[in-house]
């Protein structure tokens, strides 16, 4: 009985997980149409085009996701981004996290 009860509490945590992930998932093409504001910095391929701004692409959506809500609730600061980031909906960052998570980067060790 007690091992029903572990497996149908590890059931249920799994339905939870997989329901919250695709509830917050967001839209790609709408992140795309978002993230013209966001180009100049970060690149619309998530590439940096700034020394000072990170690269965007392939970074985890879950990540993305917690930083803007951090810099538009004041819990993390930055000049820019605190600003930018405050015009945005929950939506509009599901959309960004997942437009810019979805970019395939690809990396070439050095020959050494």
């Amino acid at each position: 009985m007690r091992t029903y009860l572990v497996r149908a509490g590890f059931a249920a945590l799994a339905l939870v997980l997989v329901a919250g992930t695709a509830a917050a998932a967001g839209d790609a093409g709408l992140g795309k149409k978002k993230a013209m504001m966001c180009q100049m910095c970060h690149g619309i391929d998530g590439i940096s085009k700034m020394p000072t701004a990170p690269n965007l692409a392939g970074d985890s959506a879950l990540y993305l996701e917690a930083q803007l809500k951090a810099f538009r609730s004041g819990k993390r600061e930055g000049e820019t981004m605190s600003l930018m980031a405050k015009q945005l909906s929950d939506a509009d960052i599901a959309n960004l996290a997942a437009w810019y998570s979805s970019i395939k980067i690809t990396a070439t060790m050095p020959d050494q």
